[in-house]
């Protein structure tokens, strides 16, 4: 046992976060492109920058729809809540086609979607897909961090040896 542990800083966590989305994308993705039709991934390096890049674009469109929301949900009334909940909806729905866009921008034919409303259905099925797996690492992740009664007593136990 190590004598000192040191506690990961804001940045360490930050950056095992990111990668660790980006993995889970990566796997995500590549899985599509193995085994639907609609979402073609020309080589493994290419998926990579793929899920870098939907990674980056994703988190700046949940800040964006934060962001929006936040200005909505501070004014009161019922327009305002309905307001709220259009522009997240149609900031959510509309960086899919921004995405779509700057995907075929940067990978052209390396990376397609195919399928209904020009390939926008299959990368919302991929994205929400995405968003799912890195929910349930999250998920899985926070109860192992979860200390029951019987964890807490073996550590003072540990600790007292």
């Amino acid at each position: 046992m190590p004598a000192v542990v040191a506690t990961p800083t804001n940045r360490q966590r930050v950056f095992v976060r990111y990668v660790t989305a980006i993995l889970i994308d990566l796997v995500v993705l590549n899985l599509f492109a193995e085994y639907w039709k609609n979402v073609f991934i020309d080589t493994f390096t290419t998926s990579l920058l793929a899920a870098i890049v939907l990674q980056v674009l994703l988190k700046l469109t949940m800040a964006l729809e934060h962001k929006v929301g936040a200005f909505f949900k501070a004014r009161p009334g019922r327009l305002m809540t309905f307001l709220r909940f259009f522009s997240a909806w149609l900031v959510l729905f509309g960086s899919k086609l921004v995405i779509l866009e700057a995907i075929v921008q940067m990978f052209g034919d390396d990376v397609r979607f195919l399928g209904a409303f020009h390939g926008v259905v299959a990368l919302i099925v991929v994205i929400v897909a995405m968003l799912v797996a890195e929910e349930i690492f999250v998920r899985i992740y926070r109860k192992l961090g979860d200390n029951t009664p019987s964890e807490e007593s073996g550590v003072r136990r540990e600790q007292a040896l």
